[in-house]
């Protein structure tokens, strides 16, 4: 079986890239991270992918006349990598047709809530401010809209009376790098299938 390609775009501090990585060099990821792209050249993550001796694609968006062109190039460079699947982590840029046409159905992200509810920017804000008792993780794929894409997966966290933002940012991001590695995991053995917005995984031992 030819070796499944993982690109993953980053912006910061690259803790889920990590998660990947590590998951992927203990073998339970069925994968292998081959690229980073990253839109901040001095990002933590950048560390660790040198760190991890993963290929990296650095830019700084100003330098191009749009996203289209900067998308363009990346594009040209996931082909040439033969990248199967494109998992965003914490990339703090909205993808355009460019990338999310020629990736469709091929193109995930994580955020920080259980999607549709606090979608956008400070998801863990809005879940506090809003007083609910129970937040947590989606993966979704990636549609042309801001965290709108058809749910492949959810996690739940808690938010207890005593929780801050920061205790409660903690949860979330131990549940990101729990539930992240496990759904990449399940693309690379074909376990997930799409029909509108509606994600079934085939879960391999289910016998029914």
């Amino acid at each position: 079986m030819a070796n499944y390609r993982i690109a993953v775009f980053a912006s910061g501090e690259g803790s889920n890239f990590q998660a990947l990585v590590d998951a992927a060099r203990n073998g339970g990821l069925g994968a292998s991270i081959d690229l980073l792209v990253c839109d901040k050249p001095a990002a933590r993550v950048v560390q660790r992918a040198q760190d991890a001796g993963v290929e990296c694609h650095l830019f700084t968006p100003k330098n191009y006349d749009s996203r289209e062109a900067y998308e363009a190039e990346i594009v040209e460079v996931l082909e040439s990598k033969n990248i199967d699947l494109v998992v965003l982590a914490g990339y703090m840029r909205l993808l355009t047709s460019v990338v999310v046409d020629r990736y469709a159905g091929r193109l995930i992200n994580i955020h920080p809530s259980l999607l549709p509810a606090f979608a956008g920017k400070d998801a863990i804000g809005q879940a506090l401010e809003y007083g609910v008792k129970i937040t947590g993780v989606t993966v979704h794929f990636v549609d042309g809209g801001m965290d709108t894409g058809p749910i492949i997966a959810q996690h739940p966290v808690p938010i207890l009376p005593e929780d801050t933002a920061e205790s409660v940012s903690r949860s979330i991001h131990a549940a990101e790098q729990q539930l992240y590695p496990e759904v990449v995991s399940w693309f690379a053995q074909g376990l997930v299938q799409l029909d509108g917005r509606h994600v079934t995984v085939n879960n391999r031992f289910d016998i029914s």
